[in-house]
């Protein structure tokens, strides 16, 4: 394959995606806007608290997509019809059953979540209001996530983009209209956030039936749907994936956690900080999805040749960007901090840790690229690995230096540990397929 073409199905698949991840967190900057007028600021607390539960949870489920995603690929590679229905079908029906075993589970969840969190009464009362709301939205979301996973596998980010554009749309129309027409409250934004969720699952599922049903043409439903090999590979797949992301949970948790133990103004930068390393995944994540796509695909049709290609020309992509970041990064400064606030005490004290941000795009471009590889390669058991001793490292390199670098460490550990995950992911991968780096 010539490179110019693998650029151009790389960023087919990228660009779409980049504008999916810069649409997510706007469900929830919607339902916090809303919240915001309806005077008073434990609304406002209420939605943040509510929001942050239910990205825990659907984080720690996004296994369906990352699983579903590459083993998808695979069998579009190999031209599998049948298999590509049961993955979409055998998706879906966990993420289904998955969704009901957290709508049971809604009572203790919530109770926990309020025992461990500190907040007020009030807004503890109206958080367990948008909580049991959303959670009827968790059968359309765990569904959807199947059906992007899905998606990308068959080379296609457009669907998800377009499902994403709209369920934005929705939410805004619904929350504003039960909110400004109806009187509700909380209960207006949430029912608002579900009905914008299921008209993305059912955006989803039509876009399936109309572009690919006939295509594929098989059952939905056929007798190796519950095939035990195949099943054996679903869950061994998801199983390392969401082992891997309950330890970046538990990284991010503790690296919040950690910063506010240095006061609030230590919490604010960190939280400043984080925005850049944030900014700069959701433009990542985008080629780690062509990724997850591409080498899926390649390694189904057992063409080694274009699999090195791709792989090759998605570091160059990375680096590139990661290279781009950097410098926007050290020429932006103080000037981009001052467009994230206008806190003059807290600009100044980013400044001393302003570095450890700039270096992120590079320490952590390598971790990126290779997630999307190994995913697509189905090498979950190295991304795993990798973050095993990732994690470790940076809660040693903390406790080695916390006492004298103080926040400093917090830094130099999660820096550590982005650059750790992708040497070790070269490393693992290297030994288990030298044909593709």
């Amino acid at each position: 394959m010539k490179p110019a073409s693998v650029n151009r199905q790389i960023l087919s698949i990228a660009l779409p995606s980049i504008v999916s991840n810069i649409t997510v967190p706007l469900l929830s900057l919607v339902d916090v806007t809303i919240a915001g007028h309806l005077g008073s600021a434990a609304y406002i607390g209420a939605i943040a608290l509510g929001g942050m539960l239910f990205n825990m949870i659907y984080w720690i489920f996004g296994f369906l997509r990352m699983g579903t995603s590459g083993l998808t690929a695979q069998a579009f590679g190999r031209g599998d019809n049948g298999e590509l229905m049961r993955l979409l079908v055998r998706s879906v029906l966990i993420g289904i059953a998955v969704a009901l075993l957290l709508i049971v589970l809604q009572t203790p969840v919530i109770q926990v979540a309020m025992h461990l969190i500190d907040a007020s009464d009030e807004v503890k009362r109206h958080a367990i209001t948008y909580y049991r709301i959303c959670i009827w939205g968790a059968p359309a979301m765990l569904s959807l996530y199947s059906f992007t996973g899905w998606f990308i596998g068959m080379q296609n980010t457009r669907f998800p983009m377009y499902i994403a554009i709209v369920q934005n749309v929705v939410n805004i129309a619904v929350s504003l209209f039960c909110v400004y027409c109806l009187g509700m409250k909380v209960d207006g934004v949430a029912t608002g956030t579900v009905i914008a969720q299921y008209a993305g699952a059912i955006m989803a599922a039509l876009f399936f039936m109309v572009c690919y049903y006939r295509r594929l043409g098989r059952p939905l439903i056929d007798h190796r749907l519950l095939e035990r090999g195949a099943l054996n590979r679903f869950f061994n797949v998801n199983r390392d994936i969401f082992l891997r992301t309950l330890c970046l949970v538990c990284v991010t948790v503790f690296f919040t956690s950690a910063g506010a133990s240095y006061g609030d103004i230590t919490l604010a930068v960190n939280t400043l900080l984080m925005q850049l390393f944030t900014l700069f995944s959701y433009i990542m994540d985008g080629f780690a999805y062509a990724g997850e796509a591409l080498v899926g695909k390649h390694i189904g049709a057992g063409d080694r040749n274009a699999l090195r290609t791709s792989v090759h020309r998605l570091f160059a992509w990375g680096f590139s960007i990661a290279l781009l970041f950097t410098l926007l990064y050290i020429a932006g400064g103080q000037p981009f901090l001052g467009l994230l606030t206008d806190d003059e005490a807290v600009i100044a004290a980013s400044a001393s840790y302003y570095a450890w941000a700039v270096a992120i795009p590079l320490a952590g471009v390598t971790a990126f690229i290779l997630d999307g590889i190994c995913i697509g390669a189905t090498a979950t058991r190295i991304m795993l690995l990798s973050m095993f001793i990732s994690v470790a490292l940076f809660f040693a390199v903390y406790a080695a230096a916390h006492t004298t670098l103080g926040n400093h460490a917090l830094w130099m550990a999660f820096v550590t540990y982005l650059f750790t995950r992708g040497a070790m992911q070269m490393l693992l991968l290297h030994r288990r397929m030298p044909y593709v780096l």
